[in-house]
């Protein structure tokens, strides 16, 4: 039975790709910083008909909290066939209004864990010759989408991570697939947390959680190296790639300075 680990698996984008793997028969690994949420998520999914679930509480923007990931994926007992970096934060409050130590936080989460645990998991698949990693990153990251934000900025290395990754000798030679999904707007508890409004996107813009994450690992098991759910985002994705930015700049928006 293949084994899954997911980051930030106790609420939105993270519960639903937990689930759908565990439809499909996953064992799982849930990551996240608190451990009674992580054991609430696990009974629900137990519930649902999971089989499988282990529970690691721990802080990915910290070195303790990393340290206990890449050991459990670095782990020859207990081979993880599929890490899914979900972990990520953004910030309601635009770039000057917030401290650096703001942040450095963010990039913790959204960059440096992704880097550590996907070299960690990497040590251990490579060899193995098989393995997958799903790094989450979002269609922001393609373009000017989210003004005075360091949010898109650090999406956009994750895109730019993944690809670099995926499309190397060494790694495509194990057969390691790895993807990075972007997502746009979905219903989440990401812009509650966030403290960001969702009254301004028009409701056709939103996407069910539950339909990304199926949408992901269907197109994970096609060899895709980026996911965009939807044909509104993938033409979205196609704009912010290849349009010139005096076009797309216009369509950014501020975060609020507060």
């Amino acid at each position: 039975m293949a084994t899954a680990l997911v980051t930030g698996a106790t609420a939105g984008l993270g519960k639903a790709l937990a689930r759908a793997l565990a439809h499909e028969g996953a064992d799982l690994v849930l990551v996240a910083r608190t451990r009674t949420a992580l054991e609430e998520t696990a009974r629900q999914l137990r519930a649902e008909g999971a089989g499988q679930v282990a529970v690691l509480p721990a802080d990915l923007a910290s070195d303790t909290g990393c340290d206990a990931v890449t050991a459990c994926l670095t782990d020859p007992e207990a081979p993880v066939d599929l890490l899914v970096n979900n972990a990520g934060m953004g910030y309601a409050s635009s770039f000057p209004a917030n401290t650096v130590a703001d942040e450095e936080h963010l990039l913790d989460v959204n960059v440096r864990a992704t880097l550590r645990l996907t070299h960690a998991a990497l040590g251990a698949m490579i060899p193995r010759r098989s393995g997958a990693v799903v790094n989450v990153a979002s269609v922001a990251g393609l373009g000017p989408a989210w003004l005075a934000s360091t949010y898109p900025a650090s999406k956009a290395w994750v895109i730019n991570f993944t690809e670099s990754l995926a499309r190397s000798r060494q790694v495509r030679e194990s057969g390691v697939r790895l993807m990075a999904l972007l997502p746009g707007y979905t219903r989440t508890e990401f812009h509650q947390r966030a403290g960001i409004s969702t009254a301004s996107p028009p409701q056709w813009l939103w996407l069910d959680a539950d339909r990304v994450a199926r949408t992901a690992l269907r197109h994970l098991r096609r060899g895709a190296v980026l996911s965009v759910p939807s044909l509104r985002y993938k033409t979205a994705a196609w704009g912010l790639r290849h349009l010139p930015r005096t076009l797309t700049r216009p369509f950014a928006w501020e975060a609020a300075p507060r």
